[in-house]
């Protein structure tokens, strides 16, 4: 039985009679453990009374349910006015944790939920650790997300545990593993179910048992080939992201290879200096983004709403993925076609996209395959909380689809569209209640896409909108709420954007220099690759060519489609494409202000959009954008960037002015 020995605001030890004792973390007035600056002078307390008298062992554990520690206290971060406030913390997290790591006794950190930054570096501090097998144990450092680095210990005791190699891996991208994965690359000592967790942290801690030792190819790279490590991970990041929009990353290179992960030891004139980091728009705007997505997720949660099965109406590409990504999430789904031949490969999909997401455990794959149901008759609509309809762009289709919806469907049950070319208060002249109708709107591909629009008519019912973000975000999908206007906000302002890349080709320039102005910007993808993906045909369906009332379509699009070139499903458009891959001509130098050429029609389509009221505020303009289109995280968002004026694009008004593009009012993406 354990007793308490002392109890502090967010800590709890309690002593074994054996002399093992428990170290207890429970944040005050927190649902998560995070470490903030009262919480680690706390903890120096507790190493303090552990010294005066030192247990056995000692095991630490997290007293809530939602997780262990889900890392350092972003918000004090984000109140940081200079570089030297910065190194206070980092010197307080760096001393403490060593101070854990060098105490007489064995410590064991036992992981159950989330375990992330400075909570995976408190545990690295450790002499053991053991992971609980469960869906919510994540360990991950992803602090170079954040535009910073794991400064507390991270950077050095993690490559000591698992190899250069797949440390940099981990820092470098921010990814988490799972419970499995830790102990399969050394990161856990060991994984266990959650009714055996304390038993096996008890015997592991007593154990004496020493670490493995790193394969000796491990050892090399962190010794004599450190250097050639260092250069190789410089090499794949340049080709990723430019040192000038993203700091941090190498940082952690030069951190890691120059100064034994200290973060410390850098002095203040070197590139990868704390103060460099600090002093970066990069890690301001990150930081931005954080919060942006913090608030999306916080849309929906004043809904009383628990929603267990959706029915979905279209089993095409949309309605198909929709329906998995709903199975994949838990919820019971019934998919309504016209025939069960036209839902067979929408299940086929899913089964692909659930051995990707279950890594192959037959028993998951098996059950979400068992959520998704068949149903062409479409029975399973006058059960569902949820309905979505999915089927052809056709207005009087969608009128009639819905008014038969509105009179088997339960009273309370959300009906929406995924439509994003038609009026919602258009299909809703069919509704005796046109309040029930909004818009739930996808991106395409759904399973990868975080972000969905939901979408408010002129009468739409408020509560009902509520409710639709209480689901979206039940698929773990940062809702975004928009008014009903052509092409809401992604695509109204994708459209513009796409449509000024393919006039610059139009007048000559080769696709592969427009991507590489837009790729070296930051942008995932570049925008004529990206009309390729999507299919010139839909292009050409979408708004006329992307083209407004007596606009004329580029030709060259035209040409594409008429030769049935439709881009990546084709295998030619723009590009050929091999193994799903654009096969691209070396690319020859970007002209100067090509990229603000054609990212000034989106950032104007951006600042339409919220003078307009599309979006609440410019601050849901960037979130979405950003988690609708990708647009360069470093700059905070389109807003941001034009208000910031750091490098922003001149003239856009008067681009605009010559230009005059419409919106696109179908999915590009």
């Amino acid at each position: 039985m354990k007793q308490p020995e002392n109890k502090w605001q967010h800590w709890t030890l309690r002593r074994e009679a054996d002399g093992l004792a428990w170290l207890e973390i429970d944040k005050a007035n927190s649902t998560t453990n995070s470490l903030s600056a009262a919480v680690m002078e706390e903890l120096g307390c507790v190493l303090d009374t552990l010294d005066a008298r030192p247990p056995a062992a000692l095991v630490i554990a997290s007293a809530k349910a939602a997780g262990f520690i889900a890392g350092a206290d972003i918000d004090e971060f984000s109140r940081m006015d200079s570089a030297a406030d910065a190194r206070v913390m980092v010197a307080r997290g760096w001393t403490l944790f060593e101070r854990l790591a060098d105490v007489s006794y064995p410590t064991l950190a036992l992981i159950r939920g989330h375990c992330l930054g400075g909570g995976l570096e408190l545990a690295l501090a450790c002499r053991y650790r053991i992971v609980v097998d469960e869906p919510g144990t994540k360990l991950a450092l992803p602090e170079v997300m954040l535009g910073i680095v794991p400064g507390w210990g991270g950077m050095k005791r993690l490559p000591d545990r698992i190899g250069p190699a797949l440390a940099l891996d981990l820092m470098l991208t921010g990814k988490a593993v799972d419970a499995k994965k830790a102990k399969r690359i050394g990161l856990a000592d060991d994984c266990v179910p959650p009714r055996v967790m304390e038993n096996a942290a008890r015997m592991r801690v007593r154990s004496g048992s020493a670490n493995p030792p790193l394969p000796w190819m491990a050892r090399l790279m962190n010794g004599p080939l450190q250097a050639k490590v260092a250069d190789k991970a410089r090499k794949q990041v340049a080709g990723r992201a430019r040192r000038e929009h993203y700091p941090a990353p190498y940082a952690i290179i030069d951190m890691w290879a120059r100064f034994e992960g200290n973060a410390l030891a850098v002095p203040a004139g070197d590139p990868a200096a704390l103060e460099t980091i600090f002093a970066s728009p990069t890690t301001r705007n990150l930081l931005r983004v954080y919060h942006l997505q913090e608030r999306l997720k916080g849309f929906g949660k004043g809904a009383d709403f628990v929603p267990r099965h959706v029915h979905v109406i279209g089993a095409g590409v949309m309605g198909g993925d929709i329906a998995a990504v709903c199975a994949q999430r838990g919820l019971t789904v019934t998919l309504q076609d016209q025939t069960v031949e036209r839902i067979a490969p929408a299940i086929a999909r899913a089964a692909k996209l659930f051995e990707r997401r279950f890594k192959g455990d037959r028993r998951l794959v098996r059950f979400a395959l068992d959520r998704l149901i068949p149903d062409p008759q479409g029975h399973g609509a006058v059960r569902a909380d949820v309905i979505i309809e999915a089927i052809f762009e056709n207005l009087d289709a969608k009128r009639a689809l819905f008014a038969d919806l509105e009179r088997r469907a339960r009273p309370d049950a959300i009906l929406a569209s995924n439509t994003s070319s038609l009026k919602l208060e258009d299909i809703a002249t069919c509704l005796s209640d046109p309040g029930r109708l909004l818009g739930i709107h996808f991106f395409n591909p759904v399973a990868m896409m975080p972000l969905v629009e939901v979408v408010a008519g002129e009468q739409s019912d408020v509560l009902a909108l509520q409710r639709a973000a209480a689901f979206v975000r039940k698929l773990d999908k940062l809702p975004l709420p928009v008014k009903s206007a052509p092409g809401f906000l992604v695509n109204a302002v994708l459209g513009p954007y796409m449509l000024e890349a393919l006039r610059c080709v139009e007048e000559g320039i080769a696709p592969e220099v427009v991507d590489a102005a837009l790729v070296d910007f930051g942008m995932p993808m570049g925008p004529v690759e990206l009309v390729d993906t999507v299919g010139l045909d839909i292009a050409v369906a979408a708004g006329k060519a992307l083209a407004g009332a007596g606009a004329a379509p580029p030709q060259k699009l035209l040409a594409l489609v008429s030769a049935g070139k439709l881009g990546k499903k084709t295998g030619e458009g723009y590009y050929r494409w091999k193994d799903d891959k654009p096969v691209r001509a070396t690319a020859g130098a970007v002209p100067a202000g090509l990229a603000d050429r054609i990212l000034a029609p989106l950032l104007s389509a951006t600042r339409r959009c919220v003078a307009d009221g599309v979006v609440a505020d410019a601050d849901l303009a960037d979130a979405g954008v950003i988690f609708g289109t990708g647009f360069a995280p470093w700059s905070g968002g389109p807003m941001n960037y034009l208000q910031r004026g750091a490098n922003a694009p001149l003239g856009v008004d008067s681009v605009l002015a010559e230009r005059n593009p419409p919106l696109i009012q179908q999915d590009p993406i």
